[in-house]
């Protein structure tokens, strides 16, 4: 991972105007040297102005000093080397002020004008010290020397150190640029990470929410029936021995297909979470932004699972009547009535319009025990319509004597179906003291 803009910020220790230790050391160093380089050459100036030597020497040490300021204030420094330079000094200071004025990102008219003042200046420099020691007889070259030595010294001091530096500017901002982008980059990549994390979250609450619902409606009604055939075999068992014995292999039929009802969804819950397991490993070396990814697919593997179990075993509505059978042989009077033209739907429709008036039946086993049913299924054109209603039951501390336990999920888990489906769902107590469940699914 890459550094950040927030601690680059915090990375600039060195003093003043500098980043770095480093880059102040280096400033001073070449400052020092192009002080004494000016104040060398501060001789023969001194000299040929008629001024003191010591005046010289001064002037150019204070000339030379400036270039301590290159990376504070780079025009400044090329301005000065610029303005020293008929005084034959200040070479190197006008050298690495070029560079540095090249390098710093300053507006390119600034940088051309600067280096064209440099140029132009250096060769009218150059033009008249030549023509000067040809003059003495100090050079015996002929005319052609004069420009070419002005052409090719201006030349060699100033277009090396501004290609130079703009090479190494145009580096420096690739580069800076490249990092913008890859912190940016890691910026996302955090995000993503943390949308990955809150969707896994979400998608793990989900499927324990389905797969509970699944294991709801698989057991809970069943279980609820053997309870009921059981207080009815503690009653009769005595009185009327056939009757318990008929009621004592009902229970023993359900609890068996209770069982393997459940078996046969834990076991492919177990299969395809090893499946989902052996995937998530070959693909964690591409997917990796977030731990919890795999788990997340683990839990829609489970969910999907119990969907398949579901899928694969029914429930369909051509079994709503052994259903209404079980009820019936339970002791609850239940009025079957059916509505339009029957067809197939999709298996999905077709177990929500099941599981419904299951769980409705469950209910009335629980809180309406004896209590007259009345089931109705419509076959519509566009939808399927399903209503589950009992009367008051006869005795009001029927349920309570059946000591069936209520976990409050039945309604929620029905109306989460059919809501799923784009359908809708209706509940609630009747005028007349019963019970209704109401619910239609498009059939598309």
């Amino acid at each position: 991972m890459t550094t950040t803009g927030a601690d680059h910020a915090t990375a600039l220790t060195g003093p003043w105007w500098w980043s770095r230790w480093r880059s102040a050391v280096l400033d001073v160093v070449l400052a020092l040297v192009s002080a004494l380089e000016c104040a060398a050459e501060g001789v023969p100036f001194a000299r040929d102005a008629g001024i003191p030597l010591s005046a010289g020497v001064v002037f150019g040490l204070l000339a030379g000093s400036v270039l301590v300021l290159r990376r504070k204030w780079p025009i400044a420094v090329v301005l000065v080397a610029i303005a020293i330079t008929p005084a034959q000094m200040g070479f190197l200071m006008g050298i690495v002020g070029l560079y540095t004025l090249a390098a710093a990102e300053l507006p390119r008219r600034i940088i051309v004008a600067l280096a064209g003042m440099s140029l132009v200046g250096m060769m009218i420099v150059t033009f008249v010290r030549v023509k000067q020691d040809m003059a003495r007889g100090d050079l015996t070259l002929g005319d052609w020397f004069v420009p070419f030595a002005a052409v090719t010294t201006s030349l060699g001091l100033t277009a090396p150190p501004v290609l130079l530096g703009l090479y190494v500017g145009a580096r420096r901002r690739l580069m800076e640029s490249l990092r913008e982008r890859a912190d940016s980059l890691e910026r996302e990549l955090q995000l993503l990470a943390e949308r990955a994390e809150e969707r896994a979250e979400w998608a793990r609450g989900e499927e324990r929410t389905r797969i509970a619902r699944e294991m709801h409606d698989v057991v809970a009604h069943r279980v609820s029936l053997m309870v009921v055939h059981a207080a009815a075999l503690q009653a009769v068992a005595r009185k009327d021995p056939e009757k318990a014995v008929r009621n004592a292999a009902l229970v023993g039929d359900m609890g068996r297909q209770a069982l393997t009802e459940l078996r046969e969804m834990l076991g492919v819950l177990r299969s395809g979470e090893g499946a989902q397991r052996r995937t998530a490993s070959a693909s964690a070396s591409v997917v990796s932004v977030s731990a919890s990814v795999p788990l997340a697919a683990v839990g829609a593997a489970a969910a999907a699972a119990a969907s398949r179990v579901a899928e694969e075993e029914g429930p369909w509505l051509s079994e709503l009547e052994v259903l209404i059978g079980q009820s019936a042989a339970a002791g609850m009077v239940v009025d079957l009535s059916v509505e339009g033209a029957v067809r197939s739907y999709a298996a999905e429709i077709e177990q929500t319009a099941f599981r419904v008036v299951q769980e409705a039946l469950t209910n009335v086993h629980k809180h309406a025990a004896g209590a007259k049913t009345h089931v109705r299924l419509a076959h519509r054109v566009a939808e399927i319509a399903m209503q589950v209603e009992n009367e008051p039951p006869p005795e009001p501390a029927s349920a309570a004597s059946a000591g069936l336990p209520s976990g409050g999920n039945g309604l929620v888990g029905m109306r989460e179906r059919v809501l799923g489906l784009g359908g809708v769902f209706v509940s609630g107590p009747t005028d007349a003291g019963g019970f209704r469940v109401s619910a239609v699914i498009p059939a598309v």
